[in-house]
């Protein structure tokens, strides 16, 4: 996720036939999205008299959201990288058994690599979501909705991440390795889905009080 680009550069490669930016980019890019607009509602908040009594927990949160934005970015990032290691990897000489035995180490190595990176948009986007729900609580009531934008954006930030852990995982010859990978993002896509879930509720029902 190369953000010196515009909003049109980035939709035009992720058009392209190009395979990145992919959907494994486009999870993290909602990551950093959420964290965005987590921002916003903190900025929204902040310096308000009506929320005077939040402001400094405003702050600080404002500050975490940052550097999951910035995390957001970056993993973004790996996970074109992880890509390029896994093509990398394909293209290794295959010639002798010698080559086609130091291919397939490296072909694992590089797809490990590129589950672990959706993972971890998973972890962040999971511990986004106590601060979102903070937000929601005590924050700006004219921006609640733009709150509830953000906690959608997780939940599409754990789910597109979660696909891209399974279609590496699939591709893997070590299948231990595979369902530890698999169990731990099953585990974090659960909570985050019923916490997603929790934190929409509650926001529908102030519009319906």
């Amino acid at each position: 996720m190369e953000t010196s680009k515009t909003l049109q550069n980035y939709l035009d490669e992720l058009s392209s036939n190009s395979p990145t930016p992919g959907g494994g980019n486009v999870a993290a890019l909602c990551g950093a999205l959420a964290s965005s607009l987590g921002i916003m509602v903190c900025n929204l908040t902040i310096g308000k008299k009506k929320y005077a009594e939040v402001e400094n927990e405003m702050i600080i949160i404002k500050d975490n959201l940052l550097k999951y934005q910035s995390d957001f970015i970056e993993l973004g990032k790996n996970d074109n990288l992880a890509f390029d290691k896994v093509m990398n990897a394909i293209k290794l000489p295959k010639e002798s058994e010698e080559e086609k035995e130091i291919r397939n180490q490296e072909i694992e190595k590089a797809t490990i690599g590129a589950a672990e990176v959706p993972s971890q948009v998973m972890q962040s986007a999971k511990e986004i979501l106590p601060l979102l729900k903070t937000i929601i609580e005590k924050g700006n009531k004219n921006s609640i909705s733009d709150a509830g934008v953000a906690v959608a954006l997780t939940e599409t930030a754990s789910k597109g991440a979660y696909l891209n852990v399974l279609i590496n995982c699939s591709s893997l010859n070590n299948q231990i390795i595979a369902q530890e990978i698999k169990k731990r993002a099953d585990i974090m896509l659960e909570e985050t889905l019923q916490e997603c879930k929790s934190l929409t509720q509650k926001i529908i029902q102030t519009f319906n009080q």
